[in-house]
């Protein structure tokens, strides 16, 4: 079985029935992830499999420390994932910003975060897909998560503390998709 689809499985055998707007959340950057998939030749695959596992730490059943990207890491780790699967996940989105303000800095720092334009594709397609799956924008998406979670909520500081390296990703990852496309 192929990496992506075990992936699908996975993540789907998680989220699917327990959290469905997540699992319509992960589809959709599935499918952006597989927009910027022909950019990393080999590692397409990776990113694709990254894109709809990055939130199964979501999965009720698999909450520890209640941050979903060290909880997911560390559920696929156990079952022998891949370790950049494993390491991408923990640090999708700029995690490390939302785990210092969380107090899991040393929890989150077993992982390591590549910083690569592979990581930065991952972050693309998560922050440019709605919760219910559909494309938008960086602008939009994080609007809709402090509209979500209100202005003083951990996760609303973190999108603004974050800002910069999240636009940083998603601009990057924009131009070297559609410089591939024969756009740029």
């Amino acid at each position: 079985m192929d990496l992506v689809t075990w992936s699908t499985e996975v993540a789907g055998g998680k989220l699917a029935d327990a959290l469905p707007r997540r699992w319509a959340h992960v589809q959709g950057v599935r499918e952006r992830a597989r927009m910027a998939a022909p950019v990393f030749g080999s590692d397409g695959e990776l990113l694709v499999a990254a894109g709809v596992l990055h939130d199964v730490g979501y999965a009720p059943e698999l909450v520890d420390t209640g941050f979903h990207p060290i909880d997911g890491a560390r559920y696929l780790r156990s079952l022998g994932a891949p370790e950049r699967l494993v390491h991408l996940v923990a640090h999708h989105s700029c995690a490390a910003v939302e785990a210092e303000l969380r107090g899991l800095s040393a929890e989150l720092a077993e992982f390591e975060d590549e910083k690569t334009p592979l990581r930065d594709a991952l972050w693309w397609a998560d922050l440019t897909t709605t919760p219910d799956g559909g494309p938008t924008t960086i602008e939009d998406r994080v609007r809709e998560i402090t509209e979500r979670y209100g202005a003083e909520h951990v996760v609303s500081r973190f999108v603004r503390r974050a800002w910069p390296e999240l636009l940083g990703a998603v601009e990057r990852t924009s131009d070297r998709v559609e410089a591939s496309s024969g756009q740029g």
